[in-house]
């Protein structure tokens, strides 16, 4: 694929191919500057996707590049970078003497890698993304299963009724970072599965990350009924069947497609109940191998890691039972079970429908919530499942979400990193004794360079609305709710997330008049970026971002409200790095953990929080705000925080923000942001917790179970 792809690529510069198809590409500077060099236009207009790029790009240019000694110097140095790197000689999983023993196989229903491979929705798929590209970095031997979806997920246009539109459009995979899989021997591979009377043809596709790769499955293929090449075409697409077929193909399928390819994976670890079903397939292969189920459960147990993701019920999947037997009738016999006793494995006591989660919990040897108190709410929200146990002993432990800090880390503040902590910080992330060097930087310089970043957010927010303006001639009140009269010297909040109730991305707006003396006061302004889609079938959610676009459409706010479309990881880099303040006011202890907050908090960006997932780890009187500290459980409780937020709002983070030196620094602030950055990055790096992982999950030889700490 890739030569056919590029056959205009000159030999001396033909190794852009494989920095190319290597997303290694997207973490590291000098290779994204080399892909700058190569068309600085072409390479915005394609939205920084170097595969496209090259496919788009003159041949002509490419033929003087590989002419010019100065393209040269860098090409060679960026190729040769990506070869020590692949190289994995002393990394940190070598350093624990592991070798590459006890493989590790990652199932996730998302990966979010980078915009350029558009199979994520959001905070899911990219703690997948994270987790595949430290556990590069750190040298575990690692391996991702999940889908292609030719359609990807939802594109979001939103109507001057302020309406989300729904878009779906086919991604052009000659121009993405994918490859075919091919056989041992070097064929292409297509599995074929038969289910329930179900028959299916599945194409394998290939990503490389760095030293990991994803091993992405497609049923678009030959051989399939119409309906069947749907099963992977959309991210959570579908009515409850189709939702079924999917995970039955994540699981089953995805454990079938390692054994053929002969890719060893000894732990498997599956991040939300989505590929649940791996768990059975595992038991299967055991039982044919002459085990009893009784054996075989405990030996998948061994090597089984589990993650949760959400304390919202609604989030956990559920199958009616007559569904799973159609699926399974065929399948529980080579369990060595009947039907009784197979559906009891995803049973909830008193509650109908097999649920994915249930099958998880009960098969998986380790299993953890992604924040400490996501943890204590996992222990009760399934403590059914071990009725004789006490909550505090549910063996559900948790390992709090951390993020990829060379991907989130704006380039500018890295070259900064680099100068005052030193050229290893991002070898040393996790080390608390490296950030205390932030307060080396110089204000000024420290300042300077987030005013940059607050820039570059407006300008890409109305280049967006500019381009809208030009494609569509939208209404002249769409490209004022757009943000094309948003200021760079007014306090910005950034608000960018999924759009579900329980998240309150309206709290801040529920006092109208009073919002409107904090956003338009002449000497101190404040402004708002909102962002985030709601799910396809989520009216609620869409309700949300009607009610702030249609007060950003109003005159009376002064442009100081904007809607930013289609949120994706592209967009929210300039929202975790440009924004003053970050927002999150969920509804507790509904927020599993909330990476977004920490990806602004490694960028100097202050949270205005509330103490819910990581911010309550995370949170110190010194580097942010909690909205209602040390407020319980009301029923009053939505009001009682939208006045805890325009308090902080009115009394200390505004003033703060304003409260300037003579060289128009405002050190308070800034002081705040430095603390913010040493607090927070080492503690919340995707390094810490990949390091967890490996020593408490992948690594431990004895599972985790109820009684155990």
């Amino acid at each position: 694929m890739i030569q056919e792809s590029h056959p205009n690529l000159p030999k001396r510069i033909a190794g852009l191919r494989e920095i190319a198809y290597n997303l290694w590409w997207s973490w590291h500077p000098e290779a994204r500057s080399l892909f700058k060099l190569v068309d600085r236009t072409l390479w915005r207009e394609t939205n920084h996707n170097p595969v496209r790029l090259l496919k788009s790009c003159n041949p002509e240019r490419l033929n003087a590049l590989s002419k010019d000694p100065a393209f040269l110097q860098a090409y060679d140095a960026v190729l040769r970078d990506l070869s020590n790197y692949m190289k994995a000689d002393g990394t940190w999983y070598k350093g624990l003497g592991a070798g590459d023993t006890r493989p590790i196989a990652y199932f996730s229903a998302e990966f979010g890698v980078h915009n350029s491979l558009p199979i994520y929705s959001g905070g899911l798929g990219v703690l997948a993304g994270d987790h595949c590209k430290t556990a590069s970095d750190l040298g575990l031997p690692f391996t991702g299963v999940g889908f292609m979806y030719p359609q990807g997920y939802v594109h979001q246009q939103v109507g001057v009724d302020g309406w989300q539109q729904n878009i779906y459009d086919y991604i052009d995979w000659d121009a993405a970072p994918v490859q075919p899989a091919l056989t041992p021997e070097g064929q292409r591979y297509v599995l074929k599965v038969s289910l329930g009377g179900w028959p299916l043809n599945i194409a394998v596709f290939r990503v490389v990350v760095g030293r990991v790769c994803l091993y992405l499955m497609d049923t678009n293929v030959e051989g399939n009924t119409p309906g069947d090449r749907e099963v992977s075409g959309r991210l959570y697409g579908g009515d409850i069947t189709m939702r079924l077929r999917q995970e039955i193909v994540l699981g089953i399928g995805g454990v079938r497609v390692l054994r053929a390819l002969k890719i060893p994976a000894e732990v498997f670890h599956a991040n939300e109940g989505h590929s649940a079903f791996m768990f059975l397939e595992r038991v299967r292969e055991l039982v044919a191998d002459g085990k009893s189920f009784e054996a075989a459960v405990s030996a998948v147990r061994e090597t089984t890691v589990f993650t949760t993701h959400t304390p919202v019920g609604a989030g956990h999947d559920v199958f009616p039972e007559h569904l799973i037997e159609e699926y399974f009738k065929n399948y529980w016999p080579s369990l060595g079970l009947d039907r009784e006793r197979f559906l009891e494995l995803g049973r909830v006591p008193g509650v109908p429908g097999w649920n994915m989660t249930a099958l998880a919990l009960k098969l998986a040897g380790r299993s953890n919530g992604v924040s400490r108190r996501h943890g204590e709410v996992s222990r009760q929200m399934w403590k059914s499942l071990w009725p004789r146990e006490s909550v505090e002993k549910v063996p559900i432990r948790s390992i709090t979400n951390g993020v990829h800090l060379a991907t989130w880390v704006n380039q500018d503040l890295a070259s900064i990193f680099k100068k005052y902590l030193g050229p290893d910080w991002k070898v040393r992330q996790d080390d608390p004794a490296l950030w205390s060097k932030v307060d080396d930087i110089p204000d000024e310089e420290f300042w300077r360079t987030h005013l940059q970043h607050k820039q570059d957010l407006l300008n890409m927010v109305r280049d967006r609305v500019r381009a809208r303006w030009m494609r569509d001639r939208m209404d002249p009140s769409q490209v004022l709710a757009g943000g094309s009269l948003l200021d760079a010297n007014a306090l910005t909040i950034g608000f960018a997330r999924r759009f579900a109730g329980y998240k309150r991305a309206t709290m801040i707006l529920s006092d109208p008049e009073r919002l409107k003396r904090i956003l338009l006061d002449p000497w101190r302004p404040v402004q708002l970026v909102f962002a985030g889609k709601a799910h396809p079938a989520d009216d609620g959610g869409k309700m949300l971002i009607q009610h702030i676009y249609h007060l950003a459409r109003d005159p009376a706010f002064g442009g100081r409200i904007a809607f930013v479309e289609d949120y994706d990881m592209h967009i929210a880099r300039y929202f975790v790095q440009g924004s003053d303040v970050w927002l999150n006011n969920p509804m507790p202890p509904l927020e599993a953990c909330g990476t977004s907050g920490e990806k602004a908090a490694v960028n100097g960006v202050l949270n205005l929080s509330v103490l819910d997932g990581w911010w309550e780890e995370g949170y110190t009187p010194e580097n942010g705000w909690a909205i209602s500290e040390g407020q319980t459980q009301s029923d009053d409780r939505d009001r009682l925080d939208a006045e805890s937020l325009y308090t902080l709002l009115e009394e200390k983070v505004v003033p703060l923000y304003y409260d300037r030196g003579s060289n128009d620094i405002p050190l308070g602030w800034v002081r705040m942001m430095k603390e913010s950055i040493r607090s927070i990055a080492p503690q919340f790096s995707a390094a810490r917790m990949v390091k967890e992982y490996t020593k408490n999950m992948y690594l431990a030889q004895d599972p985790v179970t109820a009684g155990s700490k």
